[in-house]
């Protein structure tokens, strides 16, 4: 018999989960060195009564949801990411449904225009609202010249000014999911929703905006984790006038040293945002099981 005929002896294939591990693993290594277990310093800190870390105990979290202060600095701060998702979702969800009935060109020069901010960082990004509503702004100075005001509008350092400028930085977070989402949405649902006779409202609301829930709700949760986390906008245009928890921390580790107060403040802030984390992910579930069933 010749070599030819012999049957091919293929290599024993190595278990599919083995290579999944080993590709896994690099990521596993740096998730825990960088996130899990940073967490679990900054809760063990959080567990003690004094600086010196020498007396564990809960009295941190109790001085914490003991004082109405604190319980208001939690709700301004949650407030602000809702009020933020919102403006940004009024903004970004029209933008993403005109970039998906767009033609080609148009598509390319709308998603420009939304990756255009995400090429400069945060804290240019903040004073450049610092520019436009401060006193001697953009925007003062075109009203004052068009006399349509007789003096400078307060527009900066005002709860107003933070919404606007963390719902503009934030923006994208908003637009890509969307986009994802009515992009794999099949044309032919709403043709066949006008042929049976239904207006553009009612095939919007009915068929579009069912179906792109699941990014619309992943858009949400963006803009929401990272609004009230947004120390730097939070504390340069709201001027150290309002008072939210990243900055509140700030206060308690910085300036107070106070660092097991301030490691409860921001597992809190966690725990807060996890809970709204769960409830938004509830909610996706409820969407797609609303949208295929």
């Amino acid at each position: 018999m010749s070599a030819a005929a012999l049957p091919m002896i293929a290599p024993p294939a190595r278990p599919a989960l083995l290579r999944e591990w080993q590709l896994a693993l690099p990521l596993g290594i740096f998730f825990f060195a960088f996130v899990f277990f940073p967490l679990l310093m900054l809760g063990y800190v959080s567990l003690h009564q004094d600086a010196q870390l020498t007396t564990r105990g809960l009295d941190q979290y109790a001085k914490f949801f003991g004082d109405a202060f604190n319980w208001r600095v939690l709700g301004n701060t949650l407030l602000l990411g809702l009020q933020v998702t919102v403006v940004a979702l009024l903004i970004g969800y029209p933008l993403a449904y005109l970039y998906s009935i767009s033609s080609r060109r148009v598509q390319q020069l709308l998603i420009f225009l939304i990756l255009l901010p995400l090429l400069t960082s945060a804290v240019v990004r903040t004073f450049a609202w610092i520019v436009i509503l401060g006193r001697q702004g953009i925007i003062n100075t075109a009203l004052l010249e068009l006399g349509w005001i007789e003096a400078p509008l307060k527009l900066l350092y005002t709860p107003m000014a933070v919404t606007i400028a963390l719902a503009q930085i934030e923006l994208a977070l908003m637009v890509l999911p969307l986009i994802t989402a009515l992009g794999h949405i099949d044309p032919n649902l709403a043709h066949a929703s006008r042929a049976l006779g239904a207006g553009r409202w009612r095939t919007f609301f009915q068929v579009t905006l069912p179906l792109s829930m699941p990014g619309l709700l992943a858009g949400c949760l963006l803009v929401f984790a990272a609004a009230v986390s947004a120390f730097v906008t939070q504390t340069l245009v709201g001027g150290g006038q309002m008072l939210f928890m990243p900055f509140y921390m700030y206060q308690q580790a910085v300036q107070a040293n106070n660092y097991p107060f301030a490691a409860t403040i921001a597992m809190t802030l966690l725990l807060s945002v996890l809970a709204i984390v769960t409830l938004v992910n509830f909610l996706c579930r409820k969407s797609k099981g609303f949208v295929h069933g």
